[in-house]
């Protein structure tokens, strides 16, 4: 019998992380061994899984998917991660293979690309969907980062995007250290660079700013 490529999950609506569970299943040669539901639950599916592929959204709770694809790439080379997701931009597509992602597919593609995507993306190749620049991939490729503008966004720390994202899903101070293992002064500490870097002053506008960079949905 072949060997089958494991694979996992991780998209927060459940429609259609069960939608794309039954369209692997159907593939012969692949067996979906595991779903997730946020960023933290997808680096431990990874952790007890080891799959071949995590397929993963960028817009996830509690840790978003720049940050666990970041972690899990540091500490699982061998898993191939493909991207699902509906953000276009260069600046998602650049920081997004940055962290280590080996192809990038948006949502609006259909069976036959995401099917394509898989199959490049498990064979060592990286993958760009038609519809985003291919430019994009071989600036980075080639180490040509001046496609990447320098900006506030860029001087925030990896951490401080995950508590500015955890602030725009409205958790207190207390959560988000339990979220993230880290103590509530920490937090305090990284809350206060965040306002100061962006010129923010209050919660208010700190989720306004997360809503307007695609971390959270209104």
């Amino acid at each position: 019998m072949a060997k089958k490529f494991r694979v996992v999950v991780a998209e927060d609506h459940t429609i259609l992380r069960e939608g794309l569970v039954t369209l692997l299943d159907s593939l012969n040669d692949i067996e979906v061994v595991g779903q997730a539901e946020d960023g933290l639950k997808a680096i431990r599916a990874v952790e007890k899984l080891t799959p071949d592929l995590l397929m993963i959204d960028l817009s996830m709770p509690k840790m978003n998917g720049i940050a666990a694809i970041k972690d899990i790439k540091s500490r699982y080379k061998d898993t191939k991660i493909l991207v699902l997701t509906v953000h276009k931009s260069e600046s998602y597509i650049l920081e997004t293979f940055q962290a280590g992602a080996d192809g990038y597919c948006l949502k609006y593609a259909n069976y036959d690309e995401l099917q394509m995507a898989i199959r490049h993306v498990l064979a060592g190749k990286p993958y760009l969907s038609p519809d985003v620049s291919e430019k994009v991939l071989e600036g980075y490729l080639e180490g040509r980062k001046n496609l990447k503008e320098n900006s506030t966004w860029d001087n925030l720390t990896q951490r401080e995007k995950e508590i500015l994202k955890m602030v725009g899903e409205g958790h207190s101070n207390k959560q988000i250290a339990d979220f993230l293992c880290i103590s509530v002064k920490t937090v305090d500490k990284h809350r206060a660079n965040l306002m100061k870097k962006l010129n923010i002053h209050n919660a208010a506008n700190l989720t306004a700013y997360a809503i307007e960079r695609g971390l959270v949905t209104r």
